[in-house]
């Protein structure tokens, strides 16, 4: 589905290391720009960006176990490019700490200073977008994913005639997310056509404020937006209040997860009580939900990849069933979403290495742009757009049932667009206790 111009003008709004070593050597190269390939037996320094610590750490919870398993198979198998010359491989990884400029920074020197081959970053357009301007600058191959394309591709400044040369990503986006919202909406709160709509003033909520407005009104909605607020917002007493004046049933909203937490608790004591609730980036997590206790019962958000998703590791060959068991075992904790798109990532790299003649970021973005892989989380196909230089992924709609030992499992309610990915049960409403 494509979005509608308010979506790109809103967008347009946005605008120390761990190192794990695979296989030893570090790679010379050129002080600026990418480090090109030479003899078989260079390491292939790949980074890796991610908000570890700060308000966005929950997108990051599963990276160790996946960093883990990537130095298993790299060391085992390493890389083998298209020319036949075999290269270790190297992954430093970095903190962003949550923060945009230190984003940036630790992307400068990534690239400067490490002298990487390729960036890998996920998570929102507040990590994703501040590395991929580095990286373009600097014509170093950055592939980034876990934030909607739309808010990285004209987040940054892309249009129908301006794409990039050495930056890619892959995700859904809002055009594919909207529909399925829709469903559920209109399952769990039929009759009602008041939509409450919270959106934080950074580049998700400019990117979601733009689209969402004119896709519910198509669908029958009035849309009630309070107002843009801060991120680290502490009182929502103002927000709620309009939002109990128009008597919207309905709520949507991206937030970070604690300010969700505040939101939802505070919305619960004043007296809200919407029957549907769909919540982008701060419910995606089951860490986020259990901090809720019993509040959290049927809340709904997008289902980017489960354990039931019907894809498997170009990599390892693993099941998203046995990879999200894998991950269980080890760590002691529930799957989440990132863990899927953190490994895919690699998978994503490392189809671009094996499909280039050389590491040169030239070569490198040749084969990229129009890469089609098969990964953990669904195929990928650079040569289909939307866009130059962007995938997109599956996405479906969850809600989170409380289970019987107070914990949360999420189940897939809604699949519109998405037929071959089955649902696990039927969209519910928010299950209020009775006054």
């Amino acid at each position: 589905m494509k979005l509608s111009p308010p979506l790109r003008v809103a967008a347009l709004a946005v605008a120390c290391a761990t190192v794990i070593a695979m296989g030893g050597c570090s790679l010379g190269g050129s002080s600026s720009g990418g480090s090109t390939s030479a003899a078989s037996g260079d390491t292939i320094k790949i980074g890796y960006v991610t908000p570890e610590t700060g308000s966005l750490a929950a997108f990051s919870e599963s990276d160790d176990f996946v960093l883990g398993q990537m130095q298993t198979y790299f060391e085992a198998n390493g890389i083998t490019l298209a020319d036949g010359t075999k290269h270790k491989v190297e992954i430093i990884k970095k903190d962003t700490q949550s923060d945009s400029k230190r984003a940036a920074d630790v992307a400068s020197e990534l690239i400067l200073k490490d002298q990487v081959n390729m960036i890998l970053v996920s998570s929102t357009p507040e990590t994703n977008n501040p590395v991929s301007d580095q990286c373009e600058a600097n014509q170093v191959v950055c592939i980034s994913t876990v934030a909607p394309w739309e808010t990285w591709y004209y987040g940054r400044g892309g249009s129908d005639t301006k794409h990039f040369k050495y930056t890619f990503h892959f995700f859904w986006g809002l055009g594919d997310v909207l529909p399925v919202y829709n469903d559920i909406w209109s399952k769990a709160a039929p009759g009602n056509k008041n939509l409450g709509a919270l959106f934080p003033n950074d580049g998700d909520g400019a990117a979601w404020a733009g689209a969402v407005p004119s896709f519910a009104e198509s669908n029958g909605y009035t849309v009630n937006n309070p107002g843009a607020f801060p991120n680290g917002t502490t009182d929502f007493s103002s927000q709620i209040a309009s939002l109990k004046q128009n008597q919207d049933d309905a709520l949507v909203s991206i937030m970070v997860p604690p300010d969700f937490i505040t939101f939802w608790k505070q919305a619960v004591q004043q007296g809200y009580q919407p029957k549907v609730a769909t919540v982008a980036k701060a419910i995606e997590f089951p860490s986020v939900v259990e901090a809720l206790g019993n509040l959290g019962n049927n809340l709904s958000t997008e289902v980017w990849w489960s354990p039931s998703y019907p894809f498997k590791s170009s990599l390892t060959g693993d099941s998203s069933k046995a990879f999200a068991a894998n991950y269980e075992k080890a760590s002691g904790k529930q799957w989440t979403m990132p863990l899927g798109f953190a490994e895919s990532l690699f998978e994503v790299a490392n189809a671009a290495f094996s499909k280039s003649k050389t590491t040169s970021p030239d070569d490198l973005a040749a084969t990229m742009s129009t890469l089609n892989v098969d990964t953990l989380v669904g195929n990928l196909d650079w040569s289909k757009g939307p866009m130059p230089g962007v995938a997109t992924s599956p996405v479906t709609g969850g809600q989170w049932r409380l289970t019987g030992d107070a914990t949360y499992s999420i189940e897939i309610v809604s699949n519109v667009g998405h037929p071959e990915i089955a649902t696990t049960s039927d969209v519910q409403p928010i299950d209020w206790p009775k006054q």
